[in-house]
């Protein structure tokens, strides 16, 4: 449906739209592309994001994210930031209430591109991303908790100076300890995701992303926690020449928890996410 939609699209756009390439490094909500920036670059970046609704009762957490990102070498780039997280949580199931604004913690984001789609059949870059928290992202509790997230990240012009596609496949665990008790546990998320952006006018691109998890106990995926399917539109618009915004939303349209024959798995997932991205290069 949203390559139809596209194609119909392309056939009423004037040739203004099809102008200039694509920029993948921040077009994409969720997702990344294989775009890094050109060496020197310098940005500063907020992020936004917000989870709503569990399995019952009242559930909203918001995220936000600082961060600076600097491009030291061709095809490199670092990423580092800080975040505060703000939760509403009252009367969800397996969750204590809570209202509260923490500082959540610190992150670091590397990443390298080993193929330039305009020069190798498509582009594909390599991202490490690790973070340090004070506060757990889900349940608002106090934690010391450490993650890793690695992303292999694939795009490429289907139609070109029009459409991009991109594909992304992760890997991500956490080790979690509970100061108060001690007690420690390990999990992992594994998960694809496929994007499409249109550039409907040089300064708008619109589009959709469909991303699918899997959710397990331990590391090493020992366990079957449960899974979920993300589907929902992003936009994206350079401001200027210096600053741009993505916005994107997403719905869980399927899934399943462990154990469950619910078609919803609002444990360990939730039924609705959204971003807001802005950026400033300085």
């Amino acid at each position: 449906m949203v390559c139809a939609a596209i194609a119909g699209i392309a056939a009423v756009l004037p040739l203004a739209a099809y102008a200039e390439g694509f920029d993948t490094e921040h077009i994409f909500g969720f997702m990344i592309g294989s775009d890094v920036g050109d060496a020197g670059e310098r940005e500063f970046q907020s992020q936004t994001t917000g989870h709503f609704v569990k399995d019952g009762g009242r559930y909203r957490a918001l995220n936000q994210e600082m961060e600076i990102e600097l491009v030291p070498a061709p095809n490199f780039r670092v990423e580092l930031g800080t975040s505060f997280s703000a939760f509403d949580i009252s009367h969800v199931p397996g969750f204590d209430d809570r209202r509260q604004l923490s500082w959540q913690g610190v992150s670091a984001d590397f990443r390298y591109r080993f193929l330039d789609r305009d020069v190798a059949p498509f582009g594909m870059t390599l991202a490490l991303e690790m973070h340090a928290d004070r506060v757990d992202e889900t349940t608002a509790a106090a934690v010391r908790s450490y993650g890793t997230e690695f992303i292999v990240a694939f795009d490429r012009e289907v139609i070109p100076n029009f459409v991009v596609a991109a594909l992304n496949v992760s890997y991500e665990p956490e080790w979690t300890r509970m100061p108060s008790t001690g007690a420690a546990e390990q999990d992992a998320t594994i998960g694809v995701a496929f994007g499409l952006m249109a550039k409907l006018r040089p300064n708008i691109q619109l589009g959709g992303e469909v991303r699918y998890f899997r959710k397990y106990e331990g590391i090493g995926l020992d366990e079957f926690s449960g899974q979920a399917l993300f589907i929902g539109p992003t936009a994206y618009v350079q401001l200027s020449d210096r600053s741009r915004l993505t916005a994107t939303w997403s719905v869980q349209a399927w899934g399943q928890r462990a154990g469950s024959n619910t078609v919803l798995d609002l444990v360990n997932f939730e039924r609705h996410q959204a971003r807001l991205v802005y950026g400033l290069n300085f």
